[in-house]
């Protein structure tokens, strides 16, 4: 029944709804699962997050943990809001209002740490000169997309959520979502929906096309082996001396 109510809404769409909402999603998610493995076969040396730490640490010392804290929190809330259905957390005794009251004021914290934090990291590299001379092609296309696709979702909350009479987007998008994944897509549900939700979906597809051609493929080579590698032993030098020329020393250039 879901899957013929899934085709009827397919098929009563417009061309421009199915391109978008559609045929750009299975897109990009086909271009992130085979561009993940051409990159692990082509270029393992490259899997890496291109430190630049020893050009420059003190940004990066606050900017790198508002950027990844704030990033956690926003992953974890997309996770419960877009894939988990709402009669789900309302079986479990917390309520619409009540999780759209959590939802708002988290997220928005976690927003304004994520921003803080990516507006450090864009800041570091295009005003530290060394670090904007070793700033790559996919670093250049990586940081646009994500400040916009961040930057897009505080502000369709904000306008929707914060100032406005409220949007529920459980209702559209998250219905749209889930049906990408679970082959039975509903382009009919995000069609409706407020401007600024639609360009964070699209910017947020554009991201993870992108993902596996720049710095973000280290986010699966979480360092695990640290937790059960041995302790490292570290003997400081002790200081020494230079020997001064002694009696002998004197003795034996004499004799010489």
């Amino acid at each position: 029944m879901n899957a013929a109510l899934s085709l009827s809404a397919a098929a009563s769409a417009s061309g421009a709804d199915l391109l978008l909402w559609v045929a750009v999603p299975y897109m990009c998610l086909a271009v992130f699962v085979v561009g993940h493995v051409w990159r692990y076969r082509q270029d393992q040396f490259g899997w890496t997050t291109h430190t630049s730490q020893l050009l420059e640490h003190r940004w990066l010392r606050w900017g790198s943990p508002l950027f990844h804290l704030g990033a956690f929190m926003v992953i974890a809330g997309h996770v419960v809001g877009l894939a988990v259905p709402a009669s789900w957390t309302e079986a479990v005794g917390l309520s619409e209002h009540g999780y759209h009251t959590m939802a708002v004021w988290a997220g928005s914290v976690a927003g304004v740490a994520m921003v803080t934090g990516l507006g450090m990291l864009c800041a570091r590299r295009l005003l530290t000169r060394r670090i904007r001379l070793g700033t790559d092609r996919s670093d250049k296309i990586l940081f646009p997309l994500l400040s916009a696709t961040v930057l897009l979702g505080i502000t369709a909350t904000a306008a929707h959520n914060v100032f406005g009479d409220g949007y529920d987007y459980r209702a559209t998008v998250s219905v749209w979502f889930r049906g990408v994944f679970t082959l039975r897509p509903d382009p009919e549900a995000i069609a409706g929906a407020p401007l600024l939700f639609q360009l964070h979906a699209l910017t947020a597809c554009l991201l993870f096309a992108a993902w596996p051609f720049t710095r973000l493929v280290h986010v699966w080579s979480a360092p695990i082996g640290y937790l059960v590698r041995p302790y490292l032993v570290y003997r400081r030098r002790s200081a020494t001396t230079r020997p001064s020329a002694g009696p002998s020393t004197s003795a034996a250039k004499s004799r010489v």
